[in-house]
């Protein structure tokens, strides 16, 4: 069955784990939009993660690649910010409205700055559009684990975000098992500078009313509204 935008009228303060109920990528989309903020895997909330609302013999078996595919038309959208910006540079999802917060708070604390090296990317992308693992591999000499590294914290800094991911086919017989290619490139390029709009589309704008410490309420507030009454150390814990 699919996940359907309505959630059961549970106090939100004592609201426990629910019943998976994603089941493909309309529901995983919905769900998203639903808690508006979510990391991808399992955390130190129960229950708060794609993961937990997805059935055990859809995540990622020979039969089905669940949402680890799924994520991909999530993306495509147009109406979701992905990338490795939660939990200590866990990947995560984000409605457009509330990644605009997260900038906000982020882009203002001293330990968010970037390093020489991180500059170097930013750089990079913004001289080319984006960037992928592979280049910032040449471009700085790491082996792929370091430069994953090196793109995780500069998109915990909410300086980059995932543009695209691609699905790779392998094989004589071309098969796509999983294995993907993401690009990344500043979250104000994929949401605000859209050169060809698609119908309907309205712009949007990453520039926040609010204090950077407002935004960092509101962040709470959103995964308290998903949650319940989450305490504030928790929450440090998952918003980095």
């Amino acid at each position: 069955m699919k996940y359907i935008c309505i959630i059961m009228s549970i106090d939100r303060a004592q609201r426990e784990v629910r019943t998976p109920v994603v089941s493909d990528q309309e529901g995983m989309l919905c769900l998203i939009q639903e808690f508006q903020l979510v990391p991808f895997f399992v955390n130190i909330i129960p229950g708060y993660s794609i993961e937990e609302h997805t059935p055990p013999e859809l995540w990622f078996t020979d039969e089905n690649l669940g949402p680890w595919d799924w994520k991909i038309d999530c993306i495509q959208s147009g109406d979701v910010a992905y990338g490795k910006f939660l939990y200590g540079g866990k990947a995560a999802f984000a409605t457009v409205d509330v990644y605009r917060e997260i900038i906000n708070w982020r882009r203002s604390l001293p330990k968010f700055k970037p390093s020489p090296d991180q500059k170097k990317v930013l750089d990079y992308i913004e001289e080319h559009g984006s960037v992928s693992v592979s280049d910032v591999r040449q471009l700085m000499g790491l082996k792929k684990a370091a430069a994953d590294a090196l793109l995780a914290k500069i998109q915990m800094q909410a300086r980059i975000i995932t543009g695209d991911i691609a699905r790779v086919y392998r094989g004589a017989d071309l098969r796509y098992s999983g294995w993907q290619r993401s690009s990344f490139c500043t979250p104000e390029a994929l949401f605000e500078e859209m050169d060809f709009p698609f119908p309907g589309y309205k712009p949007r704008t990453l520039k926040s009313s609010l204090t950077p410490a407002q935004s960092l309420d509101f962040l709470k507030d959103t995964v308290r509204n998903v949650c319940g009454d989450v305490p504030d150390k928790v929450l440090m814990k998952i918003l980095g």
